[in-house]
């Protein structure tokens, strides 16, 4: 429909015939240097074919005011005869022309946003930087990809003029936004006709200079670059504003939709131009409005070509794109609240057109486009990162599960069995400095009898070996299980790997812990009442030895008969010694208790450390990396969820 309404708007044909006439337009342009008119045949013509009056185009000689010495080499560009710039009113778009006296400032021309990104973008794209930096070796590149991709833009825009907002026009086939497009230029600037798709290349027009950066950074050739016939510098409503004309989103050419995609990812803002036939189409919802809900704020949605329909139909067309655009999640801006701003116009017969162009221009004089654009840039990365740093619960390891790793350990390494150990050794120690010399003699044939002189003991066995590695492997899994509850699952698969990492040689330390820590590199200590016990015992042995003497005496003649006194005391050390032992060993069980509990400590400390070092530590570091990033997220999220 944009053939027809170009063929048939009334009024245009005079009003743009002066420009629809390339030898007249021509000999109207003087040399700088002569001041005498130029020949129409020193003209170049521009590369475009011609397919109309809206497709011809020109490119001045080098030498020309805005030619390619000064700077401009874009074809035919709308002017207002008597603007600034060149002696004969003529020029060029802004960057391309820049040279001197074009009657604009150099140094504000490509002053960049820099210090605009203060507040709380520039805090959250700090926080973005942060993120995807203590992020990169634990998530997939793919998933900070977007994240990398908004810091990249984010950085590129702040090199660019601030001054400029950048609005893109999209829309279907055949609803009318290139006709849109001129109708807010003035001036037949974009291509339309019967023929689709009728735009093939994005198109620009500039209210004002120093968008020449902003321009290359959408790839849009000087010759597609162009200037309003009414407006120029003058315009103070639109000044600031690049607008930009997109290929069709539905075209059938795979490149068109390629360069909307791009295109629209790049621009500070977008106007989606719908018609009453299309504006429900599922591609423009689901492929754009939808997964853009967020970017209301910098969106306009424009119900165009309403003069077809009938009565009351624009009203109820009108609130069916509300319908559908609440659907998807786009909020509006109605009622002082922020969102998207929906409106209908006819390009056709103008209607709407002014309200639209009085809209843009608050819009673009607020000049915060591109940081509203950015934040939402960052809202959505956010969004797409949620399940990669939000956990379920509350995430951590606790003094219970720090406790009960410490007790699985100490079980693995044998530490209970090691401190009953160290008690029997104690009180057998205690036993035989205490015991009775007949049954230290009788113990020390015994050890005799043995290889070595030492008692038989059964070595381990290698399944009790490989279920003392089956219990350490049980707690590394089970602790790392219990901290990792919750996370997200990249930062529960670092956990796992950390402790996994830290599990390998864990069984072998702790045996190597089992031999230096439980082991006593001497004797038991022994009491200070030993020695008293010792002297008591032999006190004991010697009374026997006297009474047996005394004995042998009596009866070989020696000494007087009297059986009594000798067998009484050879009788008081036979029982005494036993008595003795008998209460040293009851004074030691005390000592010896605690002995085999220092012994059962020292060896479950040991197992402890060499746990926490090897697979605690390295959890908890993973924890606080990811506690970190949390924080980081948050200030991004702008929530604490």
């Amino acid at each position: 429909m944009e053939g027809a309404e170009n063929a048939t708007e009334p009024g245009k044909s005079g009003k743009f015939a002066k420009f629809m006439k390339p030898a007249k337009f021509m000999k109207s342009v003087k040399s700088e240097e002569s001041g005498e008119p130029r020949e129409p045949d020193e003209a170049v013509e521009s590369e475009e074919p011609h397919e109309g009056p809206e497709s011809v185009a020109f490119e001045p000689a080098p030498d020309e005011p805005g030619g390619s010495a000064g700077g401009w080499d874009d074809g035919l560009i709308a002017r207002r005869a008597g603007g600034k710039g060149s002696p004969d009113g003529l020029s060029g778009v802004d960057g391309l022309d820049g040279g001197p006296g074009d009657g604009s400032d150099e140094s504000e021309a490509h002053t960049p946003i820099g210090g605009a990104y203060g507040g709380s973008l520039r805090v959250r794209l700090d926080a973005l930087g942060e993120l995807v930096g203590l992020s990169r070796t634990r998530l997939e590149g793919s998933v900070l990809a977007e994240a990398g991709r908004v810091l990249d833009e984010a950085s590129a825009r702040q090199r660019l003029s601030s001054r400029h907002t950048v609005v893109a026009i999209a829309g279907a086939t055949g609803s009318g936004k290139s006709t849109l497009f001129n109708a807010l230029a003035e001036v037949p600037i974009s291509e339309t006709g019967l023929r689709r798709p009728t735009t093939s290349a994005p198109i620009a027009c500039v209210w004002s200079e120093g968008a020449a950066g902003l321009l290359d950074r959408l790839a849009i050739p000087g010759r597609l670059r162009r200037k309003p016939l009414a407006g120029g510098d003058g315009d103070e409503e639109l000044h600031g504003l690049v607008l930009v004309d997109l290929p069709d989103h539905d075209s059938a050419v795979v490149r068109h939709r390629e360069q909307v995609d791009r295109v629209l990812a790049l621009v500070d803002a977008v106007i989606w131009v719908v018609d009453p036939e299309k504006y429900a189409d599922a591609a423009l919802h689901e492929r754009y409005l939808r997964p853009l809900a967020g970017h209301a704020e910098i969106t306009f949605i424009v119900l165009n070509q309403i003069d077809r329909l009938p009565g009351d139909a624009a009203d109820q067309v009108l609130d069916d794109l509300r319908r559908l655009l609440d659907e998807d999640g786009m909020a509006l801006g109605e009622h002082g609240e922020p969102g998207a701003t929906v409106l209908a116009v006819s390009a056709l017969s103008g209607h709407g057109v002014g309200e639209l162009r009085e809209l843009l221009g608050r819009f673009v004089q607020e000049r915060n486009a591109a940081e509203r654009r950015l934040s939402a840039d960052v809202d959505a990365a956010a969004w797409r990162l949620r399940s990669a740093y939000v956990a379920e619960g509350r995430a951590g390891l606790g003094e219970r599960s720090r406790e009960q790793f410490a007790d699985r350990l100490a079980w693995a390494v044998g530490a209970v069995a090691a401190g009953e150990a160290a008690e029997r050794a104690w009180r057998r120690n205690a036993g035989r400095a205490c015991g009775t010399p007949w049954l230290r003699l009788w113990r020390w044939y015994e050890s005799t009898r043995m290889p070595g002189g030492q008692t038989s003991r059964p070595p381990e066995t290698a399944e009790e070996e490989l279920t003392a590695r089956q219990r350490v492997e049980q707690a590394v899994r089970t602790v790392a299980e219990e901290a990792s509850a919750g996370l997200p699952a990249p930062w529960a698969h670092s956990v796992r790997e950390a402790a996994a990492r830290g599990a390998e040689g864990l069984p072998e330390a702790l045996d190597e812990l089992a031999l230096t820590a439980a082991t006593p590199s001497s004797r038991p200590p022994r009491p200070t009442w030993w020695p008293a016990a010792v002297l008591a015992q032999a006190s004991m042995t010697l009374l026997q030895i006297y009474g047996a003497l005394w004995l042998v005496g009596q009866i070989i003649g020696v000494l007087e008969p009297g059986l009594l006194p000798p067998v009484l005391v050879m009788l008081a050390g036979i029982v005494g010694g036993p008595f003795v032992e008998w209460a040293c060993g009851a004074a030691a069980m005390g000592p010896a208790r605690r002995y085999g509990q220092d012994a059962e400590r020292r060896l479950r400390e040991a197992a402890a450390a060499c746990g926490r070092a090897r697979v605690l530590d390295p959890i908890s570091a993973e924890l606080m990396r990811y506690r970190e990033v949390r924080e980081q997220y948050v200030t991004v999220s702008r929530s604490g969820g």
